[in-house]
């Protein structure tokens, strides 16, 4: 059958439309004016302009983690593509998979310095999972069929697709997605039988054993999630999660010990520090998670489940790899456990490791002290999440203080309503996912838990939001500083406060009527209730700005190049045994 010829930028849109896409962020310049002639003459897809190609990136992000879809982005060459590099970095580092499609000047052109000429594919092979030059119309359908395989299949991730002008006019043939087959690209999905008894018989015999789960298992998605649920129900054990992982097992069930790492738990950390067996699932062992590596889980042996072969023994040496996909992975490991689950001997100790874990949660390391006068940042998040626990909700931040409080303080139960930039550490990555997020979910509730030097990185993107109608919460804490450098500052840099303090803030109730927008301030707690109800029940954007303790740290806090039972706690947690915590600032040894 002979193929269908049309122009490049037709080929580009009819395999978008036949790829399922809905959605496409993006901003036009002259290398992809075809291609959005293209999008102007049909109305399968939908465009959201940004005000910045940087936005686009994120907001394709929100989309693609809370749906499990593929986000995708168009922008122009030079400038355009270079605008995407922070997001495509983000999503990298997050596993977040994007087709970023970048406008490239005729073929002719390239290497001239031409107008607008960036080597694109050079730029982003080290921010992406692949890249692509188109060269020859042969291949323009195949390689946009392949750039979304690869986007989404095994580790997802980025992939750019730089799109020469000249290819856009010139008239190319069409394949469809059945018809391509990448040729060698072929992720492990399933674990080696051996290797599934192994870990099943490490599990059995463990007598102080953790589950650590991380973002592997929510891009593995939900029915990974419930298998894993379930798995770490059946064994009884303790499970703590990542930053990134949250949502793949209940927040408020009592197996869960709080997420883990720099700003985790006390009873997470020290629970790693002393297991003799951790099970780590999608998860990839970075340094905010493991502190001093010579000092990681000493005693424990290691299990690592991960579907990308590249992660394991890159951090941290582990005694049993299994390479598989998560949900695979979870439903062999539950099929051999209920063959071997009546063979264990291990229960009294694991009774005795739980009620060691209930001492450490008796530190209650998340204390802190709410007056009638101050708003703290750590009740600010807890009435927001009463005040909508009952409906669903999808959280997105900006990165500080304000997102590690909404990690400790905010509960999730299922997958895939927690957006936020991990491994990069984005500022300005909250409120453009929010805006992703909103698109993909237009009837739920959308909230940016936000600080205001993030909020500023990228809040050109209000124009955005409300050019689409769209009702994103921007749920401001607003401490007039870098909260995060701030705290560093002080605990490591005796107080010297190096350009954190911001002194020339908007008034942000002003700046979101200007827009169009809602603007609501709050300064006394016993008015908070009342705003975040507003908030709600207002259908416009909303910028409400939070003024909390300017003065307020985020603990438990493990300082850089320290091991897990090192912790700084807050001056409201409790003592515990010989560990000596104490005030605020001291160290635990």
């Amino acid at each position: 059958m002979a193929s269908e010829r049309m122009t490049g930028a037709e080929i580009i849109i009819k395999a978008l439309t036949d790829l399922g896409v809905d959605v496409v962020f993006g901003y036009p310049g002259g290398a992809v004016l075809p291609i959005y002639d293209a999008l102007f003459k049909q109305n399968h897809i939908k465009h959201i302009l940004v005000r910045q190609e940087g936005g686009a990136v994120h907001a394709a992000e929100g989309y693609a983690r809370s749906t499990g879809k593929v986000g995708v982005v168009l922008v122009t060459s030079g400038p355009g593509a270079t605008n995407a590099v922070t997001g495509l970095t983000d999503a990298l580092m997050d596993s977040v998979p994007i087709v970023c499609l970048t406008g490239q000047v005729p073929t002719h052109l390239i290497g001239n310095d031409a107008f607008q000429e960036c080597d694109t594919t050079g730029i982003t092979r080290p921010c992406t999972k692949h890249n692509y030059l188109v060269k020859d119309t042969e291949s323009l359908a195949r390689t946009m069929h392949e750039a979304f395989y690869v986007a989404r299949s095994g580790r997802p991730g980025p992939v750019v697709v730089d799109l020469p002008k000249d290819i856009q006019f010139a008239e190319c043939p069409y394949v469809g997605p059945d018809e391509v087959k990448h040729p060698s690209y072929r992720p492990q999905t399933r674990a080696n039988a051996d290797a599934i008894e192994r870990a099943v018989d490490i599990i059995a015999k463990a007598e102080r054993p953790i589950f650590y789960g991380g973002g592997g298992i929510v891009n593995s998605g939900p029915a990974a999630c419930k298998k894993f649920t379930d798995f770490v129900r059946m064994t009884g054990y303790p499970c703590t999660l990542t930053l990134m992982g949250l949502g793949a097992f209940p927040g408020t069930d009592p197996q869960f010990v709080g997420m883990l790492g720099m700003h985790g738990t006390y009873e997470a950390n020290m629970a790693m520090h002393e297991c003799d067996a951790l099970i780590c699932i999608g998860a990839r062992f970075d340094d905010r998670i493991t502190g001093r590596l010579d000092a990681f889980s000493p005693d424990s042996t290691k299990i690592h489940i991960d579907i990308d072969p590249s992660s394991i023994n890159k951090n941290v040496r582990v005694d049993l790899p299994i390479v598989g996909d998560v949900g695979t992975v979870m439903g062999q490991l539950a099929k051999a456990w209920k063959e071997r689950v009546k063979r264990r001997s291990n229960g009294k100790a694991v009774r005795e490791w739980w009620k060691k874990i209930e001492d450490w949660q008796g530190v209650q390391c998340l204390a802190y002290k709410q007056d009638d006068k101050l708003i703290k940042p750590q009740y600010a998040i807890e009435r927001l999440y009463e005040l909508t626990r009952d409906r669903e909700t999808f959280i997105t931040t900006e990165v500080g203080q304000h997102q590690m409080w909404a990690a400790q303080f905010y509960k999730f139960d299922t997958p895939k309503h927690w957006m936020t930039s991990g491994g990069l550490g984005t500022m300005g990555y909250g409120f453009p996912s929010a805006i992703g997020v909103q698109i993909a979910h237009p009837e739920k509730l959308v909230v940016d838990i936000s600080g205001e030097a993030s909020f500023m990185m990228n809040m050109q993107e209000l124009s955005t939001a409300v050019q689409y109608r769209l009702p994103v919460k921007i749920f401001i804490l607003n401490n007039q500083y870098m909260g995060m450098v701030r705290q560093w500052q002080e605990l490591l840099h005796g107080s010297r406060y190096s350009e954190t303090y911001m002194d020339s803030l908007p008034d942000f109730v002003k700046l979101a009527e200007s827009f169009g927008a809602v603007g609501m301030r709050v300064t006394k707690p016993d008015e908070l209730d009342d705003m975040i109800k507003e908030m709600i029940a207002v259908d416009k954007m909303v910028i409400a700005d939070v003024c909390v303790d300017p003065s307020e740290n985020c603990f438990p806090m493990i300082p850089s190049g320290s091991a897990h039972n090192e912790m700084i706690l807050g001056s409201e947690a409790k003592s515990f045994g010989e560990t000596g915590v104490s005030a605020e600032g001291a160290v635990l040894v």
